[in-house]
């Protein structure tokens, strides 16, 4: 897959199409192998230097913040089996020419696994990695590959997807909204997701959407929030890097849910739950690896089946039986459950997926229109 997390941050919705229909989209390889590359075992032993490289400060509340806890979990691991872990994250890195600098100086501080976490920095962790055959290099999102170097991602449609369900059945008004960052596969995805989940169980359910154009800037992301409730939503969810969507429903009394990590903290009586992602058992899966001296080098796109994504602290105030049918479609995932299956209908009511067809990875990866129940525009 062609993952596009943050391909936002640096690049326009069209050129993300073109990339993510051309190179296998997001999600276009995963069921493609390739063989387990080998590189020379800088790692061997009991002790090991990890990189990291953050494209927001670990405050942020959300994708950062959850990859560092990632880190700390992968830490903490490792040393249960003897294996002495030191690292070093930097934080706030631009994507492009900066983030190729950071990369050669965690190499240069003798860091022997590296990982990257935004799309944008795709292209500079490949020029390193290639100049670089005794380093592993982990990059996530991306869809690029060299025999040191490895992609992972996780399928956060499947969480926004649980979230919808709850969203559905808690809506008073019918109206849902959805802050979002920016025009490509992934976010559009979160916001089908979100509103296939809502309507499966609430069909007069709507979505109204509002992008900011930024993955993180607190102050958009309010008004946005600000914007939608003004328009009716009584159900928040955001694919956006911080906790001010929450923190603005906490205080204009409507519901909201946390994004890629538990938000509960920033608006404990709005939060209706949080779609966390859980990097750790991947970090530490992928650091052992590097430890032996190979690493799997096919794109990793993993959900709730493999724990990368859950839906998790369900506010008290959500009934018995909602919480049953939440727990239910998380079950239905865990063993194997599509999501998009036709039939679907877009925005203007053009059928896009025939009844009983469900969208591969690869179309899933190049998806480029919202589905209907919808308000919002690309």
């Amino acid at each position: 897959m062609a993952f596009t997390h943050t391909l936002g941050r640096s690049v326009a919705f069209a050129a993300s199409i073109i990339t993510a229909l051309t190179l296998s989209a997001c999600g276009g390889s995963k069921e493609a192998t390739k063989p387990t590359a080998a590189a020379p075992a800088a790692t061997a032993g009991k002790e090991v230097k990890v990189g990291f490289v953050y494209v927001g400060p670990v405050g942020d509340g959300g994708w950062t913040f959850a990859h560092d806890n990632g880190r700390k979990a992968m830490i903490e691991n490792l040393q249960k089996e003897g294996i002495t872990v030191t690292t070093q994250q930097v934080e706030s890195v631009k994507e492009g020419a900066d983030s190729e600098r950071v990369i050669r100086d965690l190499v240069a501080k003798g860091n022997q696994i590296i990982f990257t976490t935004s799309f944008g920095y795709m292209d500079s962790t490949l020029k390193v990695a290639q100049t670089t055959p005794n380093v592993f290099f982990f990059h996530a999102t991306g869809y690029k590959n060299a025999p040191n170097m490895g992609t992972y991602a996780p399928r956060t449609y499947e969480s926004a997807y649980l979230a919808g369900v709850l969203a559905g059945k808690m809506t008073k008004s019918n109206t849902l909204g959805f802050v979002a960052s920016v025009k490509i596969p992934e976010v559009i995805r979160n916001i089908n997701a979100y509103t296939l989940g809502a309507r499966s169980v609430n069909p007069a359910a709507k979505t109204k959407v509002v992008f900011t154009g930024s993955w993180f800037d607190m102050n958009k992301e309010r008004q946005a929030a600000e914007s939608l409730i003004g328009q009716g939503a009584d159900v928040l969810l955001q694919n956006t890097d911080s906790p001010a969507v929450l923190k603005t429903a906490e205080e204009k009394g409507v519901y909201a849910f946390g994004w890629d990590s538990n938000m509960k903290a920033y608006g404990p009586k709005a939060h209706l739950a949080s779609a966390v992602i859980n990097w750790g058992d991947y970090y530490t899966q992928a650091v052992k690896e590097a430890m032996s001296g190979k690493i799997n080098t096919a794109d990793q796109w993993k959900g709730v089946a493999d724990k990368w994504v859950d839906l998790v602290d369900i506010n008290s105030a959500v009934p018995a039986d909602v919480k049953t049918l939440v727990e239910s479609k998380k079950a239905e995932l865990a063993k194997g459950g599509k999501i998009f299956v036709g039939p679907l209908k877009d925005q203007k009511g053009v059928e896009k997926v025939a009844k009983d067809k469900a969208l591969d990875d690869k179309e899933l990866g190049g998806l480029s229109w919202l589905v209907e129940g919808v308000e919002g525009s690309l």
